[in-house]
């Protein structure tokens, strides 16, 4: 098997002659979609690879996905300076829950159980989809009536409650190099037009819990392509 960084100059030698030319960007690379700031080469490729895997693992190493979300938008520029993640509320599209999910939240066929589906945003770019099953008795009366009456993203309304995470499962939907390219299975050729990326790239599976560790949130977050809408690295040729 070949090593990461036998595979990794591997990669550069193929892609090296493939323009990268991306660099730092203006404002109208924050118009362009996400496609066309990612050349379809191998190069390209690994790095689309490197950065998802990245995000994958700041998420799931912290317990609130909008407050990560809110650092990865200002890191990489993907809305005005300031900018901060707001949930989109996705109205007339209600999922009871469940025995399973009622499971998960270790609550009784009775227990009120709230849901919310949301889309959060960084400015103009939707950064994830998610379905969040909640118990409203574990929340405060504010917190209730934030989520209740306005878009506020569910991680900065229950903020203070001080919650873990409690990640079920974490799939990657979409993987830019083939099965065994570590190995030395050949890679895509580089093409002329831009890397062609799904709508969603991730899926976590989570449940939240309070500091005593009693459940309170189920969640299903589905993150979009729009976390890679920036230009693509520029690494040197070699």
């Amino acid at each position: 098997m070949l090593s990461w960084s036998s595979s990794f100059a591997r990669i550069i030698a193929i892609g090296g002659s493939a323009t990268l030319a991306l660099g730092t960007q203006t404002v109208m690379a924050q118009e362009m979609s996400t496609s066309a700031q990612w050349p379809d080469t191998p190069t390209s490729r690994l790095e689309a690879l490197a950065i998802l895997q990245t995000l994958n693992a700041d998420l799931l190493s912290n317990a609130s996905a909008t407050l990560t979300l809110d650092r990865w938008c200002a890191a990489h520029k993907l809305a005005p300076d300031g900018s901060k993640i707001v949930a989109q509320r996705v109205r007339g599209q209600d999922k009871p829950a469940d025995g399973a999910i009622r499971k998960l939240l270790a609550v009784g066929p009775d227990e009120p159980i709230a849901y919310r589906r949301v889309r959060l945003a960084c400015g103009d770019r939707v950064l994830s989809e998610a379905d969040n099953w909640y118990v409203p008795s574990k929340l405060t009366a504010e917190m209730n009536k934030a989520l209740d009456t306005s878009d506020i993203a569910f991680g900065r309304a229950v903020q203070a409650l001080n919650f873990s995470r409690t990640n079920l499962s974490a799939r990657l939907l979409w993987s830019p190099l083939p099965q065994g390219w570590e190995s030395g299975a050949d890679l895509p050729p580089s093409e002329a037009g831009s890397l062609a990326l799904p709508p969603f790239l991730l899926e976590h599976h989570a449940v939240l819990k309070l500091p005593d560790g009693t459940p309170f949130s189920a969640l299903i977050e589905s993150y979009t392509s729009r976390v890679l809408d920036f230009p693509a690295p520029h690494l040197p040729s070699q």
